[in-house]
C-alpha cells in the first residue's frame, strides 16, 4: 500500500515538474538579434505566433542603436541599445502577417532591415481590397515625355486661405473626395482654367483655389500623423523639408550617377520641386507609399502603414507645395 501510494505521490511530483518544465519552455522568449542591413539586419527574420497566445520576445542589437517597430500596430518603436536586451510580449487578436521592422537609419540600406511575425489561428485573413491605383487602372510608373509636359511656374506658395475667397465660384464637382484622390493638382489647375466662372483670376489666384482644393480634402489631424510618419520614415532619404537631401541623398546620388540603371537606386524624389509633386495624382502617391519604387532605394510600406496612415503621408506631401496655415479643417 505504502509503495503504490509513494509511486502515485511519484508520479504526481514529476507530472508537475513536467509541466512546469513546459510552460517554462513555451514561456521562454524568442531572441531576435539587430544588425545593421549589410551585415544581415534581423535574424532571426521570420516567427511564428498564434492568435490569443502571447509572442515574448527577447531584442538585441548587436552593433550599433536600432530600433524595433511592429506595421499594422499600435506599438511604439522600442530603441535596442548596443549589448542592452529588452524584453516585449505581442499579443495578436487576428491571424495575418506583419511586418516588424526599424526606424532608426544606422546605414543606407536601413530600409532592408525588416522581418515579418506569421501569425495563425482560427478563421482566414481578410482579404484585401485592391488599392484605388489599381481600380482607378492608374499606371505607377508612367514617364511623362518633357516635351508633353507643361512647365509649372510658381511665383509664390499657392495659399489655401486665399484660395478660399473663390469657394463660390469653384464648381462643387473638384471639391470632392473622388475627384481629389484621381487628379493632380496640375490637371485639375488645368480644367479650372476652363472654367468659365473662373475667367476673371489669374494664374496665382488659381492656384490658390487648388490649394484650398486640397485643404478641403485633408483634415488637420491628417497632417499632424503624415508629418510624424514622414520625419521619422522618409526624412533619411528625402530630407526634412522634403527636398531631396536627407543624410543619405548625397551617396544615393552617387550610386545612381555611377549605375546609371533606372531600375537601380535613384537619388531621392525633391518633393520642393513642383513639378515633381504638383504633376502627381494623390492615388498615385498612396500607390508608390503602398509598393515602393522597385529597387530604386525607395522601399514598399503596404505591409507596415495602415490604409489610413498611407493617405496621411500623401496629405502631408503636398504641404511642401501648398500653404495650409490659416485653414481651419
Amino acid at each position: 500500500m505504502r509503495t503504490r501510494r509513494f509511486f502515485i505521490l511519484t508520479l504526481v511530483c514529476v507530472s508537475i515538474i513536467g509541466l512546469i518544465a513546459a510552460v517554462s519552455f513555451f514561456r521562454r522568449p524568442i531572441t531576435i538579434h539587430a544588425r545593421i542591413a549589410e551585415d544581415g539586419g534581423f535574424a532571426p527574420d521570420n516567427v511564428k505566433a498564434r492568435v490569443g497566445e502571447p509572442l515574448h520576445l527577447r531584442l538585441i542589437s548587436d552593433d550599433v542603436e536600432h530600433t524595433f517597430a511592429l506595421g499594422q500596430s499600435d506599438l511604439q518603436p522600442v530603441i535596442l541599445e548596443p549589448g542592452k536586451p529588452v524584453n516585449i510580449t505581442l499579443n495578436f487578436d487576428k491571424p495575418g502577417t506583419y511586418t516588424f521592422y526599424t526606424t532608426t537609419p544606422s546605414s543606407l540600406n536601413f530600409w532592408r532591415m525588416r522581418g515579418v511575425i506569421e501569425v495563425v489561428g482560427d478563421g482566414e485573413p481578410q482579404a484585401a481590397e485592391p488599392p484605388l491605383y489599381v481600380r482607378l487602372g492608374l499606371n505607377l510608373d508612367e514617364k511623362h515625355e518633357e516635351e508633353e509636359r507643361e512647365h509649372i511656374e510658381l511665383t509664390r506658395q499657392p495659399s489655401a486661405i486665399k484660395g478660399e475667397s473663390f469657394v463660390d465660384q469653384i464648381p462643387a464637382i473638384y471639391i470632392t473626395h473622388d475627384y481629389y484622390v484621381a487628379h493632380s493638382p496640375m490637371e485639375i489647375f488645368g480644367e479650372l482654367r476652363a472654367e468659365s466662372a473662373l475667367q476673371s483670376l489669374n494664374e496665382e489666384e488659381l492656384w490658390d483655389a487648388v490649394a484650398y482644393i486640397w485643404r478641403q480634402n485633408i483634415s488637420s489631424t491628417a497632417l499632424a500623423e503624415g508629418k510624424r510618419l514622414y520625419l521619422i520614415n522618409c526624412a533619411a532619404c528625402h530630407g526634412e523639408n522634403g527636398a531631396g537631401d536627407g543624410q543619405f541623398a548625397d551617396e544615393m546620388k552617387a550610386i545612381a550617377e555611377q549605375n546609371k540603371d533606372e531600375h537601380g537606386i535613384q537619388t531621392p524624389t525633391d518633393y520642393a520641386n513642383a513639378e515633381h509633386l504638383l504633376e502627381a495624382k494623390p492615388a498615385v502617391l498612396q500607390g508608390l507609399i503602398l509598393r515602393g519604387g522597385m529597387g530604386t532605394g525607395m522601399p514598399m510600406w503596404g505591409t507596415i502603414f495602415t490604409d489610413e496612415q498611407t493617405w496621411n503621408l500623401v496629405a502631408f506631401l503636398y504641404s511642401f507645395q501648398f500653404e495650409y496655415q490659416g485653414v481651419n479643417q
